[in-house]
């Protein structure tokens, strides 16, 4: 079984990613009044990237963007294999600094600024991360993602808070407004792209992949929240990933981006007041 859920997450996550990207673009092109592309636009994007000359500012661009790729492969193959949700999050953290590095490799402003910034969003959101996984054993008194969802009852019962934590800080990860500082997906933010301006080609078709990756975790960790014992779990789990993932995308449409510092507070306040809180509580009634 572990086998089968890493070869599915291999496989299917870059598909599944892309679709939902695909879903995101014409939801927001229609929040917008616009008609917006092709639902399959993304695969086409991918495959004309890959069809271009391989470009890179330097010999290093595209080994530390394919390190991204490899981490995120392997952070959501630990997640969907039932493996220790620790080391699954920890590999998440590697590879958004092989990211860092990859957009600081040059002597862009451009890219350089993005890099900075998406080291104040690291900052941001990591507290969160690592305190998902000791809500989780608290709570199931395993960090194995197996032993989790094998439980009676699902983990949102008792952990609430830390979901709400999650999905504040997963506005970060997908890279929506308000918090999408580093880079931006769309158009209405800025013209030039952070730290993926200098990405061109086939590197910049490997972070796209990569990203897809991520979010496919992200919803994974999600979905980690609503499944149990029971069967019936799978699909109500699967819904709630398709709520979070709608409910980030009006987010990201109904909002401006904020300044760094709005970011860093406010993902610390959120933090202690949903993670915290729900952690101490978990702790008092063990």
């Amino acid at each position: 079984m572990q086998a089968i859920g890493v070869i599915l997450y291999l496989v299917l996550a870059p598909v599944v990613g892309a679709l939902l990207d695909g879903i995101d673009r014409k939801v927001s092109a229609r929040m917008q009044g616009r008609q917006g592309p092709p639902l399959l636009q993304p695969f086409y994007d991918l495959g004309k990237l890959f069809t271009k000359q391989m470009l890179a500012v330097n010999s290093v661009q595209m080994l530390l963007n394919l390190s991204y790729l490899i981490f995120l492969a392997v952070a959501g193959s630990l997640l969907f294999a039932g493996e220790d949700l620790l080391m699954s999050l920890f590999m998440l953290s590697t590879a958004d600094m092989f990211l860092v590095m990859g957009a600081s490799s040059d002597s862009s402003p451009f890219s350089t600024l993005g890099a900075g910034r998406e080291m104040i969003q690291i900052m941001a959101y990591e507290p969160m991360t690592l305190l998902l996984a000791v809500g989780f054993y608290l709570a199931t008194g395993s960090f194995q993602a197996g032993d989790i969802v094998s439980q009676p009852v699902s983990a949102v019962v008792t952990m609430p808070g830390f979901l709400l934590g999650l999905l504040f800080i997963m506005n970060i990860k997908l890279r929506k407004s308000p918090f999408d500082l580093s880079t931006s997906h769309h158009a209405h933010q800025e013209i030039v792209k952070g730290l993926t301006t200098e990405m061109a080609g086939p590197t910049l078709a490997v972070m796209s992949i990569a990203e897809y990756y991520e979010m496919t975790m992200m919803l994974g960790l999600v979905g980690l929240f609503f499944v149990n014992s029971s069967p019936v779990s799978w699909p109500l789990a699967v819904l709630a990933c398709l709520a979070a993932f709608f409910l980030e995308t009006l987010w990201d449409n109904a909002s401006a981006r904020v300044k760094w510092r709005t970011v860093l507070d406010g993902c610390w306040v959120v933090t202690l007041l949903t993670g915290g809180l729900n952690g101490l509580i978990l702790m008092l009634v063990r």
